[in-house]
C-alpha cells in the first residue's frame, strides 16, 4: 500500500438507510475533506442486504487499497466480512443506530474527523470470527438480544429509542432457554437470558457487559448472562453504561479461542447487531488478527 508515488484507491459503500438518515450530505463531504494527493477515491450506495459483501468483494478483487463503510454495525460487517484475509484495509464512518466497533476504536462520529482519520491512514489488525462460518467483527450472540435485534430489524423506526423501547416491552415476556457450552473443551450447562460473543468492548450504543474484551488478543469472551428479576432491572441497566455490569453476579465471562453452543431449537442468532437464521448447534471460531482496519 505504500508503493512511491502511487495514489492510495479508496472505494466508499454508502448505506443511505442506515441509523436514522445522518448520513444524506456524506458523498459531498467526501469530496471537501478527502485528501485528494493521496487517494483516488469512488462512492457507491447499497441497494439493499448483502450489497454491501458484494461490492467489498469486488473492490478487493481489482486491488483497492482502502473500503470504507459508512453506515452501522451491520452495514460494517457486511463490508468488513469480505475483507478479512485480504489486505485491503477497512475504514468505518459511523451513521448506524449502536455503532459498536466504531466506539470500541474511538472512531469520531463526526464526519469531517472521521475523513480525517482516514486520511491519516494508521492500520491496525484485528480479530474477527464466525459462527457456523458467518462473519462477525464485533460482537454476536444468542437468546434475548438475538430476540431483540430481530425485532429492531423489523420495526419501522430506527435509533436508540426505538431500542431500548423493544427491550422494555419484551423483557418481562421472555424466558431464559437452557444451553449447552463447549468451551475450548470444556463442557458446561446454563440456563441464561442471553450468550453473547465478545471481540470488542462495546454492545452498542456506548453501553458494555464485558469492558476488558480485546480486539487482538486471539480470543472471544463468551458472555452468560442470567435473567435479572424485573424488580431489580432498573439498578442494573445503569451497571451497562458505567461499564460496571462485569462486575455482576448475573454475569460469567469465559475467554475462549472456540465455543459450540447447543441449543434446544434452531432459531435467530445475531451478528454484530444484525439477525439471522441458524440451527441448534452453534460453532464458534476464532481468526486471529485477520482483518486490517483504520484507527484513530
Amino acid at each position: 500500500m505504500e508503493e512511491p508515488g502511487r495514489k492510495r484507491v479508496i472505494l466508499f459503500i454508502i448505506n443511505p438507510i442506515s441509523g436514522i438518515g445522518k448520513q444524506k450530505n456524506i458523498e459531498e463531504l467526501i469530496g471537501d475533506n478527502i485528501d485528494a494527493s493521496s487517494y483516488e477515491y469512488q462512492v457507491k450506495f447499497t441497494k439493499g442486504p448483502g450489497h454491501g459483501t458484494e461490492l467489498a468483494k469486488e473492490a478487493v478483487a481489482s486491488g483497492v487499497d482502502v473500503v470504507v463503510a459508512i453506515g452501522g454495525d451491520g452495514t460494517v460487517n457486511e463490508i468488513g466480512q469480505a475483507l478479512v484475509g485480504s489486505s485491503t484495509a477497512l475504514g468505518i464512518i459511523p451513521t448506524g443506530s449502536g455503532n459498536g466497533l466504531a466506539r470500541h476504536l474511538k472512531i469520531p462520529f463526526q464526519f469531517k474527523k472521521a475523513i480525517e482519520v482516514i486520511n491519516r491512514c494508521k492500520i491496525r489488525k484485528i480479530d474477527t470470527a464466525t459462527i457456523n462460518d458467518q462473519v462477525f467483527l464485533s460482537i454476536a450472540g444468542v437468546g434475548y438480544d438475538a430476540f431483540v435485534a430481530k425485532k429492531f430489524a423489523d420495526a419501522p423506526k430506527r435509533g436508540f429509542f426505538s431500542y431500548f423501547r423493544i427491550v422494555s416491552n419484551e423483557y418481562s415476556q421472555y424466558l431464559p432457554k437452557k444451553y449447552i457450552l463447549e468451551v475450548d473443551g470444556k463442557i458446561i450447562k446454563r440456563k441464561a437470558l442471553t450468550i453473547t460473543f465478545a471481540n470488542s468492548n462495546q454492545f452498542g450504543n456506548n453501553t458494555s457487559i464485558d469492558p476488558n474484551a480485546k480486539l487482538d488478543d486471539g480470543l472471544i469472551d463468551v458472555c452468560i448472562v442470567r435473567r435479572i428479576p424485573l424488580l431489580l432491572v432498573p439498578f442494573y441497566v445503569p451497571m451497562l453504561f458505567t461499564k460496571t455490569f462485569h462486575k455482576t453476579q448475573y454475569i460469567e465471562i469465559i475467554r475462549a479461542k472456540k465455543a459450540v453452543v447447543t441449543r434446544k431449537k434452531g432459531k435467530t442468532i445475531h451478528l454484530d447487531g444484525d439477525p439471522s437464521q441458524t440451527g441448534k448447534v452453534l460453532k464458534m471460531r476464532v481468526n486471529p488478527l485477520s482483518l486490517n482496519i483504520i484507527v484513530p
